[in-house]
């Protein structure tokens, strides 16, 4: 077998991403076509540099749990870039200290994001539901013959209000780190997106300091109270951990409410097979929400840490790694008419948080949101429809993590 490096391909003209879809709800068909060649393959990353980019699944899964794969680089000066964003556009942490890192950290966060703190949170996730629709309800009310924006009204502000009620940030700031948000991971930004991170990390530096004078029951208090048992998490490790902490809690549990709604709304069979029995159907139907909602098309960015052979292909250390979740999640090898909506799949073993160490620690949290979110809305709005056509909606393209920006709807009064 003849083994690929990134020499083997230096004059081949390379893919460039995020590639073309037809659809916020389509993956890119480009990815089908790289996974049936192999499940890695070389490609330009929106700032122009090369990376691995992993459509298969077996490989991705592989890989996001491999050790030899880290977020950090051995020389950040020449790591390859994915863009000029400042959240998830370069290396982060201290590439001796990683591993380390990270598990001390997961395990300060983990009773936080517990199963039985998430359990916990149920009744209190449905009230915060209950008066988003209640919103939803008021704003038809107020203008019946016009669309709702169900983002404004409910994709966006329940994860942040279910965020920093968990975190400790004020929930009336969440117009305010939204907007720092969606700067610091905008791409071809001309500079704003790291002046957007650089005053991210500045407000939660003052809420980090407001809690030393008045801790409370949440995470950033239980953060601050962590300093004191170790001298080397510095105030600047804590504001860079609850940055990603809430950048990750709020914008990836927006995309998925908006694309989960579409799924459902633009296919009205499977929307009222749902609605014949949600409360035994809503875990199937989040797994699948979750399996082939693919808000953005740039991947997980990773840097070898060594050289890996996977598949025929040899990765080289300091190269960049993207784990496409998007693709693997559609691999025909993993999954069973990949392309169907489908919420009985008895083992829907999907990627979208990761695998591994690094499993995305709020999967639990988000879990929770999603079946509160769709067992309430579709049961006080069972005809809910999109109010636009979906190839009309106005998808974030130069977001790193993509999805849309207005969700109109309506429904029968």
């Amino acid at each position: 077998m003849t083994t690929e490096t990134a020499e083997t391909t230096e004059t081949t003209e390379l893919p460039q991403l995020p590639f073309s879809r037809p659809t916020v709800l389509d993956p890119a068909p480009a990815f089908a076509e790289l996974r049936e060649r192999a499940p890695l393959a070389q490609v330009r990353t929106p700032a122009g540099d090369r990376a691995w980019l992993v459509t298969g699944y077996e490989a991705a899964r592989a890989l996001f749990g491999d050790p030899r794969l880290g977020r950090s680089h051995p020389d950040e000066a020449t790591a390859p870039a994915v863009s000029d964003a400042a959240i998830m556009g370069g290396p982060t942490g201290n590439h001796d200290t990683e591993h380390a890192d990270h598990a001390r950290l997961r395990a300060l966060l983990r009773p936080a994001f517990s199963a039985k703190r998430m359990r916990a949170l149920d009744d209190h996730v449905a009230d915060l539901v209950a008066r988003c629709l209640d919103e939803m309800a008021a704003a038809r009310s107020r203008a019946p013959h016009r669309p709702v924006d169900l983002h404004a009204h409910l994709s966006f502000p329940l994860p942040a209000l279910v965020i920093s009620e968990l975190l400790g940030v004020p929930a009336t700031d969440r117009e305010h780190f939204r907007d720092l948000s969606l700067r610091a991971s905008r791409m071809g930004s001309g500079g704003d997106a790291a002046m957007a991170l650089s005053e991210f990390h500045a407000y939660l530096g003052r809420v980090a300091a407001a809690k030393r004078a008045r801790p409370g029951q949440d995470v950033l208090s239980d953060l601050v109270r962590a300093q004191a048992d170790d001298p080397s998490f510095s105030d600047d490790k804590l504001v860079r951990l609850a940055t990603g902490l809430l950048f990750a809690g709020h914008e990836t549990t927006v995309n998925r409410i908006d694309l989960g709604v579409l799924l459902l709304v633009t296919n009205p069979a499977r929307r009222d097979a749902f609605l014949a029995d949600p409360a035994s159907r809503i875990a199937g139907v989040v797994e699948e929400i979750l399996r082939m909602a693919a808000p953005a098309d740039l991947g997980v960015l990773r840097y070898a840490h060594a050289d890996i052979e996977i598949g025929g292909t040899l990765v080289r250390q300091g190269d960049a790694v993207l784990l496409a979740p998007s693709a693997a999640n559609r691999d025909p090898a993993m999954f069973a008419d990949p392309d169907v909506f489908d919420p009985s799949r008895a083992a829907n073993h999907h990627l979208a948080f990761g695998h591994g160490a690094h499993f995305c620690i709020g999967a639990g949290l988000a879990r929770t949101e999603l079946r509160a979110v769709f067992t309430a809305l579709f049961t006080r709005f069972p005809t809910l429809r999109l109010a636009a056509d979906v190839h009309d909606l106005p998808v974030r393209g130069d977001q790193l993590t993509g999805g849309i920006s207005a969700l109109p709807v309506t429904w029968t009064l």
